[in-house]
């Protein structure tokens, strides 16, 4: 498949800007969930069975996108149930960012006032960014695990996994990659934890996600919550109440969504089809033009502008008085974007079309007409 057939898949409405938030499933996602469900509806001999499949299907995808094996791989339905899988298996000290997306804060929050066994400390940042030379110089020796998201969810900064691991060492290293995954070529090997939902970048809608976990983590982290698909058995138990896998299969709780694992499975199997890397330069070529019509209309961009410190998001930060215009001129113009705080956030992915830069042009045009009245 080639990054233009990829593309073609996809049809949002013109002037969407907010992949950062969801994306909009395409044409072969669609088409599966369809076909899945008519399986489920008609109920033909052997269907279920043919349902049941989707989890080791799911599984292989999210290995052939991240480099971990399928069996390292346990499917979520969300971002945050698999940080919070993670952060109640820990023990010891967890470094992070009081900026991280709640997710991440509220799990280590929760799992430190439930068991007392993690304590976390709040990291001082480079206006919210995790750095490997701000987080060495934070690091002591009662820290046994880091979390930080692949690209921070306000200023879009890609974080540098590499550089991170070689400063924590064998510390645990969790990623939050919602906000990358599928559309960043990350080093995923370098963490120990790995979660993301697909309903962004990936495009497969919401109750789809993972875990992935090394092998380090499957044995330092324990599956505090575990069901009876997490144990190493095949069948359901006749009595009693069996151990948790040996695996990442540990941190499953009931029996998967298949209509939902048929969703990402086929999303990321698009996305292995054409390649993270080329995904990623069609999304860094419209990230720039996002950020040259900022510059041309004198709106401050304070999401990085060099390449490998961003993913697809741009972060417009108008004067305070300004921020409403802004936001205005956008709804009445028909861009789609978030606006949260002081600043816009603007996310394009490879179906961006002219007709929506076109109306983002519009949109600062008259944004820029209001200010100098």
């Amino acid at each position: 498949m080639t990054i233009d057939e990829f593309a073609a898949q996809f049809d949002e409405e013109p002037g969407y800007l907010d992949f950062a938030r969801v994306g909009p499933i395409g044409r072969s996602v669609r088409e599966e969930q369809d076909a899945v469900t008519t399986a489920l509806a008609r109920a033909r001999f052997g269907t279920l069975d043919d349902l049941a499949g989707q989890d080791e299907r799911v599984r292989t995808a999210v290995a052939a996108v991240t480099g971990f094996r399928p069996d390292q791989v346990c499917f979520q339905p969300n971002t945050s149930q698999g940080l919070m899988h993670a952060m109640f298996g820990l023990t010891g000290g967890l470094a992070l960012s009081p900026s991280e997306y709640p997710s991440v804060g509220f799990g280590a929050v929760r799992a430190a006032e439930a068991l007392s066994v993690l304590a976390p400390l709040w990291l001082e940042t480079d206006h919210g960014r995790v750095t490997p030379g701000n987080l060495r110089d934070q690091l002591t020796p009662s820290i046994t695990a880091v979390a930080v998201s692949l690209v921070d969810y306000r200023t879009g900064f890609l974080a540098d996994l590499e550089g991170i691991r070689q400063v924590i060492g064998d510390r645990l290293l969790i990623v939050d990659a919602v906000q990358g995954f599928g559309v960043v070529d990350a080093p995923y090997l370098e963490a120990d934890v790995v979660v993301s939902g697909g309903q962004k970048w990936a495009r497969a809608g919401w109750g789809t996600g993972f875990m992935a976990l090394s092998d380090k983590a499957v044995e330092q982290l324990t599956p505090v919550f575990s069901g009876h698909t997490g144990t190493d058995s095949e069948t359901l138990p006749d009595d009693g109440v069996e151990p948790p896998s040996h695996s990442a299969r540990a941190f499953s709780i009931s029996n998967p969504d298949p209509i939902a694992q048929a969703r990402f499975a086929t999303a990321l199997e698009d996305i292995a089809g054409v390649g993270v890397p080329a995904i990623r330069n069609r999304i860094m070529d419209a990230t720039t033009r996002v950020i040259d019509l900022a510059d041309e209309f004198g709106v401050p961009v304070t999401s990085p502008r060099a390449e490998n410190e961003r993913a697809g998001i741009v972060v417009l930060t108008p004067a305070q008085d300004q921020l409403t215009m802004l936001v205005a001129s956008m709804f009445n113009h028909g861009v789609t974007a978030t606006s949260r705080g002081d600043s816009v956030r603007l996310s394009a992915h490879v179906s961006t079309t002219e007709e929506t830069l076109d109306m983002l042009r519009a949109s600062l045009t008259s944004f820029g007409s209001a200010v100098n009245v």
